[in-house]
C-alpha cells in the first residue's frame, strides 16, 4: 500500500475540518466557506495562483453543465407554479378526502410528493402546508403528522435530478445527474408505495389518539367537516397569490393542457438520454415563456422572479468547484483516503458506504446539507473505491441514506419556513418525526441494496 503524503493529508483535513465547521457555525455562507477556506490552504501549501486556476477549471468543468440545469429548471417549474399547473390536481385530492383521518394522511403524501416536483422544499411547504393545515385543524389532527408525512414525500421526491441532494452527489463524483436519476425512479416509486403504507398505519394511530382525547373529554368530537370550503379556500389564496399576474399571463384552458405536453416532453427527453438535461431544460424555458406570458417584458420580468432560487445554489456548485479541484487536484484527498485506509480494516472497508449511509439522517444533523455531500461524500468515496466499491454507488447510498431525513434537519432554511407556515416548534418537530424519518431511511437503503442500486 502507498504510503500517504503526511504534510497533505493534514491539510487535506484540516481543509475539510474548517470548511465543515464554518457551515455548522452558520456565521458564514457556503460559498464564502468552499471558496476561501481551500484556496488559504492551497497557498499555505505553496501552491501558486498558475495551481489554483487549474484546480478551478478543473472542478468548475465538473459542474457547469449541472450548474446550467439547475438554474434553467428552477425557473421552469417557476413558470408552471405561475400558470396554476398543479393546483386543480392539489384541489381534487383534498377534496377526495372527504374529511377522514386515513385519507387525509394518504392525501397529505400524494400532495406533498406533487408539490415537490420542482424540487425546491420552500415551495413545497407554502403550497402544502397553508392548504392542508386547516382540514387538520378541522380533525383535531396534529399539525406534526402533516409536518413529517409532507417533509417524508418532499423528501423521497428530492431524489429527482434537479434537486440540491442529487446534484451535489453527482457534482462530488462527476455523474451527469440525468444519468444517475434513472436508477432511482423505481426507487422514488417503491418509496411512494412504503410511505403511503406508513400514512395509513399512522392514520390508524392519529383516529386512536383522537378518540382517547375525546373519550377523556380533553377534546371534543367533530362532525361533518366542510372539506369543499376548504378547498375553495385553497383556490382562492392561490389566486391572491398570483393577483400581480392576473390578466398578464395566457389563461387559456389549451395553454394548461400544452403546459402538461411540455413536461413530459422535457422529463421524457432527459431521461431517455435523447438530450443533456442542460438543454432540455434550457429548450423548456425557451418554449414555455413565450407560450404563457405575451410579452418580452413579462417574460423577462418572470425569470427575474425566480432567479434568486435558481442562483443561490448554482452559486454554491460553482464554489464547490473550488473546493473539490482543490483537494482532488493537489492530491490531498487522495492522501485523506490512503490514511483512512491504514485506519480502516479490510473486512469493514467494503461496508464503509452503506455504514454512513445508515448514520445518514443523524449526520444531516450534526453537519449541513453542503457539508456531508462536499465534505463527507467524497472522503468516504475515495476510501471506498479502494475496496472495489464504485463511486456511483457510493453517492447513492449516501443519498439515499441522507435525503430522507432533509426536513427533519435544523440546518435546513425551508424547515423554519414550515415551523412558522405550520406555527409549529422545531423541537417537537424533531421528536414527533425524527425516529420515524431515520427508520423510514434505513428502509430506503435496504430497499436499494435489494434493487441492486447500491453495491453490497
Amino acid at each position: 500500500m502507498t504510503e500517504p503524503d503526511l504534510v497533505l493529508t493534514i491539510a487535506g483535513l484540516a481543509i475539510i475540518g474548517v470548511t465543515v465547521g464554518l457551515l455548522i457555525w452558520g456565521k458564514v455562507s457556503p460559498v464564502v466557506a468552499m471558496a476561501v477556506v481551500p484556496t488559504v490552504g492551497a497557498l499555505i501549501l505553496g501552491f501558486g495562483l498558475e495551481d489554483l486556476q487549474g484546480f478551478f477549471d478543473s472542478g468548475l468543468s465538473q459542474v457547469m453543465s449541472i450548474v446550467v440545469m439547475f438554474i434553467f429548471a428552477i425557473i421552469f417549474f417557476g413558470i408552471l407554479s405561475d400558470a396554476g399547473l398543479f393546483d386543480p390536481v392539489i384541489r381534487r385530492l383534498i377534496l377526495m378526502t372527504r374529511g377522514r383521518v386515513i385519507l387525509v394522511a394518504i392525501g397529505t403524501v400524494l400532495i406533498g410528493a406533487l408539490a415537490h416536483l420542482d424540487g425546491a422544499g420552500a415551495t413545497t411547504f407554502l403550497l402544502t402546508i397553508p392548504a392542508l393545515l386547516p382540514l387538520y385543524q378541522a380533525l383535531n389532527m396534529s399539525r406534526y403528522l402533516l409536518l413529517l408525512l409532507v417533509s417524508l414525500s418532499a423528501s423521497i421526491m428530492n431524489m429527482v435530478p434537479w434537486g440540491g441532494p442529487l446534484i451535489r452527489a453527482a457534482t462530488v463524483v462527476g455523474e451527469d445527474p440525468g444519468e444517475m436519476y434513472q436508477p432511482l425512479i423505481p426507487l422514488q416509486g417503491v418509496g411512494l408505495l412504503l410511505l403511503i403504507g406508513l400514512a395509513v398505519l399512522l392514520g390508524v394511530r392519529e383516529m386512536r389518539r383522537i378518540n382517547a382525547r375525546v373519550g377523556t373529554g380533553t377534546q371534543q368530537s367533530v362532525g361533518n367537516v366542510d372539506v369543499g370550503k376548504i378547498a375553495n379556500d385553497f383556490t382562492a389564496r392561490q389566486k391572491l397569490e398570483r393577483k400581480d399576474l392576473e390578466g398578464k399571463i395566457n389563461a387559456h384552458p389549451v395553454i394548461y393542457w400544452l403546459n402538461i405536453v411540455i413536461v413530459i416532453a422535457v422529463l421524457t427527453t432527459m431521461l431517455a438520454g435523447w438530450l443533456d438535461p442542460a438543454l432540455s431544460f434550457v429548450l423548456g424555458v425557451a418554449i414555455l415563456l413565450p407560450m404563457n406570458f405575451n410579452s418580452a417584458k413579462l417574460q423577462i420580468d418572470r425569470m427575474k422572479a425566480h432567479a434568486p432560487n435558481a442562483l443561490m445554489m448554482a452559486a454554491v456548485i460553482i464554489a464547490a468547484a473550488v473546493f473539490l479541484g482543490v483537494l482532488n487536484e493537489s492530491g490531498m484527498l487522495e492522501n485523506v483516503a490512503l490514511a483512512m485506509l491504514q485506519i480502516i480494516p479490510e473486512s469493514v472497508g467494503q461496508y464503509l458506504h452503506l455504514i454512513v449511509g445508515f448514520f445518514g439522517v443523524p449526520l444531516d444533523m450534526l453537519t449541513s446539507t453542503d457539508a456531508y455531500y462536499f465534505s463527507v461524500l467524497p472522503v468516504v468515496e475515495a476510501t471506498a473505491s479502494q475496496f472495489g466499491v464504485s463511486p456511483t454507488s457510493t453517492a447513492y447510498a449516501l443519498l439515499v441514506g441522507n435525503v430522507i431525513g432533509t426536513f427533519v434537519s435544523p440546518f435546513a432554511p425551508a424547515v423554519w419556513l414550515a415551523m412558522g407556515l405550520a406555527d409549529a416548534d422545531i423541537g417537537k418537530h424533531i421528536r414527533y418525526s425524527f425516529v420515524i424519518m431515520w427508520g423510514f431511511s434505513i428502509l430506503m437503503l435496504l430497499v436499494a441494496v435489494l434493487m441492486g442500486i447500491v453495491q453490497v
